[in-house]
C-alpha cells in the first residue's frame, strides 16, 4: 500500500482510533487505510492512563449510547482478550453508601444497572460488604461481581496488530498540522511528510475539536481538560482491597469522586481528583501551555460551568495540594487507611467536552461533515465500549462515505 494517498486516513491512536481501523478493515478489507498517531507510542494518554477498569454499565441512561456500547462492548471485549491471550481479572466492584442520604440514589442505581441488563447485581448490606471487602465500611452498598479489570495497553497493542496483519499502516511520530481539501481529496500534513486521503476519520482525543476544526467542522463541543491525580497503596497494604471500591456518585457534582481500583499489577489505585488542567498534555500539577489554558479560559461555555461548580472546582484544587484532604476522602469508606500507607502515583488527563451552555457533554458523539467524521466525546467507558463504539463510527462512515 502507498502510504502517501489511501482511502481513509484515521487520526489519533488511542483505543477507539484503533479498534475502528480494525473493524473497518473487517468490514471492507479491500480498502487502503493509514492511522497517523502524533506520539511515538501508540495509547500515551487517556488509553494509557486510565484506570484499566472493564466497566458493567451501572451507571448510564438506559438507551444512552454508553449504555448500549458499554454492555455489548465488554462482552466483545472479553471475548478478544481470551482469543488473543490478553490477560484480565473479574474481580468485581462495590459502590458504597455511608450515609442515608446516598440509599435512593444507591437503589436508583440498582434499578439503572438492571435496565441495562447488567448481570448479577445485588444490593447488599454491612455484613456482605464485610465478606467482599473487609476494610471497607458502609451501610449498604451495590455488588457488581461482573467489573473487571484488564491492561488497556496491551489491548491496544493488539488491535494495532491486528490492523497490521490486515494491510492497515500505524505510523507514529505523526502529528497532524494541517488538513486541506482539494478537489474532494484531504492533504493531511504532519511533519514526515504529507497523507492525501479521500475520507478522514478522527479519534483524536484530547484534541479532537482542533482537528475538527481544520476540517472546517464546528469547533463546538469544546474540548476542557481535566487532570485527575492518584495515590497508591504501599505494596505491602494492597491486601486493604480486593477489588475496586466506588462512591455513590451525586447528580448535582459533575465528576464522580475517589476511589479504590486494583490493577492486573497487583497495586492499589487510589484516586483520582478533577481539577482543571493548564495543558491538554498537563500530567504534572504545575504543568503549563499557554495556548491551552487561554483557549479554555476565553470560552464562554467553561466561565458559565465555573460559575456554576466553583466551590466544587476550589475543594478540587485543595485537595489536588493537600495529602491531608485526600486522605480524608479516602477514610469516608477505609477509616483505618493511613497517610504513610499512600504514596505518590501516576495521574491522568480527561478529554471532557463542553458546550456553549457551560454543560458537560455526556453521552459519546459521533457526527460528519462532507468526507470527514469526528469522534467528538469519548469518555469512561469509552476502553471497555471500544468495539461497539467502533461498529457505530464504522456504521456512520459506511453511511456517510461512499466506501468501495
Amino acid at each position: 500500500m502507498a502510504q502517501d494517498r489511501v482511502d481513509v486516513a484515521i487520526i489519533g491512536g488511542g483505543i477507539v482510533g484503533l479498534a475502528t481501523a480494525m473493524e473497518l478493515l473487517i468490514r471492507q478489507p479491500q480498502l487502503s487505510l493509514v492511522l497517523l498517531e502524533k506520539e511515538t507510542q501508540i495509547g500515551q494518554h487517556q488509553t494509557g492512563r486510565n484506570s484499566g477498569v472493564i466497566h458493567s454499565g451501572i451507571y448510564y441512561v438506559p438507551g444512552s449510547l454508553k449504555a448500549r456500547t458499554c454492555v455489548a462492548g465488554k462482552e466483545r471485549l472479553l471475548r478478544f482478550c481470551d482469543e488473543h491471550d490478553v490477560p484480565y481479572h473479574m474481580c468485581g466492584k462495590v459502590i458504597v453508601a455511608t450515609e442515608e442520604e446516598e440509599l435512593p440514589r444507591l437503589e436508583g442505581l440498582y434499578e439503572r444497572g438492571q435496565q441495562n441488563g447488567v448481570p448479577g447485581l445485588e444490593l447488599i448490606g454491612p455484613e456482605r460488604l464485610r465478606e467482599i471487602e473487609p476494610c471497607c465500611v458502609g451501610i449498604k452498598a451495590l455488588y457488581s461481581p461482573t467489573t473487571g479489570i484488564v491492561d488497556y495497553g496491551l489491548v491496544t497493542r493488539k488491535y494495532a496488530e491486528e490492523v497490521a496483519r490486515m494491510g492497515g499502516a500505524v505510523l507514529t511520530g505523526r502529528e497532524v498540522t494541517t488538513i486541506r481539501e482539494r478537489s474532494g481529496v484531504y492533504e493531511v500534513s504532519t511533519p514526515a511528510g504529507t497523507i492525501e486521503a479521500r475520507h478522514i476519520i478522527s479519534c483524536a482525543g484530547l484534541y479532537s475539536d482542533r482537528i475538527a476544526k481544520m476540517t472546517g467542522a464546528p469547533s463546538d463541543p469544546k474540548i476542557v481538560p481535566f487532570r485527575g491525580n492518584y495515590f497508591v497503596l504501599k505494596p505491602e497494604k494492597a491486601d486493604m482491597v480486593r477489588g475496586m471500591i466506588y462512591p455513590v456518585p451525586d447528580p448535582r457534582f459533575p465528576f464522580l469522586g475517589v476511589h479504590f481500583t486494583r490493577r492486573m499489577d497487583g497495586a492499589i489505585w487510589l484516586g483520582p481528583n478533577a481539577v482543571l488542567a493548564f495543558s491538554r498534555q498537563g500530567y504534572g500539577k504545575l504543568d503549563l501551555t499557554p495556548k491551552d489554558l487561554l483557549e479554555t479560559l476565553t470560552y464562554r461555555g467553561f466561565g458559565k460551568l465555573a460559575w456554576k461548580f466553583w466551590r466544587t472546582g476550589m475543594d478540587e484544587m485543595y485537595r489536588d495540594f493537600s495529602k491531608a484532604a485526600f486522605l480524608k476522602a479516602l477514610r469516608r469508606y477505609m477509616p483505618q487507611l493511613r497517610a504513610e500507607d499512600m504514596l505518590a502515583g501516576p495521574s491522568g488527563v480527561r478529554a471532557q467536552a463542553l458546550n456553549v451552555r457551560g454543560e458537560l457533554v455526556d453521552d459519546f458523539v459521533v457526527n460528519h461533515q462532507g468526507n470527514t467524521l469526528h469522534v467528538r466525546n469519548a469518555p469512561s467507558p469509552a476502553a471497555t465500549s471500544s468495539l461497539a463504539i467502533a461498529d457505530i463510527i464504522v456504521d456512520s462512515a459506511v453511511q456517510a462515505f461512499d466506501l468501495q
